[in-house]
């Protein structure tokens, strides 16, 4: 499992890709991937293309990076989810607190 960050030009977003199972495993990386960064990226993206398996301490990460990204007024895409995640964040309503492409 491999999670990478990497903040735009303008540091106003931060691409976030996780790689391989994203479970309680991967929560320190995770949390030092959007803590870490130099600047205050106004949006998020959180690119699922290589990820494997989620769980629901995955789907609590997630929420905690709502959390520090401003909550209800975080700006979060889940992008290139394949049909078993994209399921497993339908399931959880998860369509409700982030935008899901």
């Amino acid at each position: 499992m491999a999670i990478t960050a990497q903040p735009s030009a303008d540091g106003q977003e931060l691409t976030i890709s996780i790689q391989g199972r994203f479970d309680f495993g991967a929560h320190q990386e995770f949390r030092d991937a959007y803590e870490r960064v130099g600047s205050s990226p106004k949006r998020y993206v959180i690119d699922l293309d290589g990820t494997t398996y989620l769980d629901s301490s995955a789907l609590g990460m997630l929420l905690l990076l709502r959390d520090h990204a401003g909550g209800d007024h975080a700006q979060i895409s889940l992008v290139n989810c394949n049909p078993d995640v994209r399921k497993i964040l339908a399931i959880s309503n998860f369509g409700q607190l982030f935008q899901i492409a």
